[in-house]
């Protein structure tokens, strides 16, 4: 049976774990060769994508290799810390890291995107909701929401760009039940295949008409309207509403 990524170049950062681990898996599955940046050691390129040179290195070792780039797929997080305990490099660092690199990767590549080639953008449901102390994720989470539709315009025509804000994505093979679970009208957490088969779907051809979108995935948690009593949520002054 033909897989639809045969011959297909992608590049994912931060491909060593959870979602961007479950997507390179989904790519070799359907016949991609997978380039993956992390920190993490191991059997990939190994490297900081807040670093310029870093970039610059790991892009012309992939342009080296293969000559051409298919899809690239902006995952690696940023580190998540809050106003009261980030600095100034920290928070600048988050915003390398959420913005930056995926900004400037896709310069990188751009003469040697193929036709009909798509970058797919990470962001996050925290682009429209937050917690306490999260500043720094968040805004480049929002950052790179907003980044996706400007990319989209200005390569009108040569590449494709989208991105995706997944809500709760449990890495770790756990299985949350109860107020977890119910809070979310799938019904469920959600899981790193879950974004990795959109990611698929984004981009493949039959998603050829669909750019400068962000869709989220989040199994509703950001529809689900949640008053004091509702679902045994309780509304606590001192802290965040919890299930009783």
């Amino acid at each position: 049976m033909e897989k639809r990524f045969e011959n297909k170049v992608v590049v994912i950062t931060g491909g060593a774990h959870g979602i961007g681990l479950a997507t390179a898996q989904a790519f070799r599955r359907e016949g991609a060769a997978v380039c993956i940046i992390d920190t993490q050691p191991g059997d990939w390129f190994v490297g900081d994508i807040s670093d310029q040179k870093t970039l610059e290195q790991f892009a012309a070792g992939v342009i080296s290799a293969h000559g051409h780039v298919d899809v690239l797929i902006n995952n690696a997080p940023p580190p998540m810390r809050g106003i009261e305990s980030c600095s100034y490099e920290q928070f600048e660092k988050a915003l390398n890291i959420g913005v930056t690199a995926p900004f400037y990767l896709t310069k990188l590549f751009l003469p040697c995107f193929s036709k009909g080639a798509s970058v797919i953008n990470i962001s996050s449901s925290r682009d429209r909701m937050s917690q306490p102390q999260t500043e720094s994720y968040t805004a480049a989470k929002g950052g790179i929401a907003a980044l996706t539709h400007a990319l989209a315009v200005s390569l009108s025509g040569r590449v494709r760009v989208n991105s995706i804000s997944p809500g709760w994505i449990d890495t770790t093979g756990t299985e949350y039940t109860g107020p977890d679970a119910i809070q979310q009208p799938a019904g469920r957490v959600g899981k790193p295949e879950d974004i990795a088969e959109l990611i698929l779907f984004l981009a493949s051809d039959q998603a050829g008409f669909i750019t400068g979108e962000n869709i989220c995935v989040d199994g509703g948690m950001t529809r689900l309207m949640i008053y004091h009593g509702d679902h045994g949520w309780q509304y606590q002054p001192d802290g965040p509403a919890n299930p009783q």
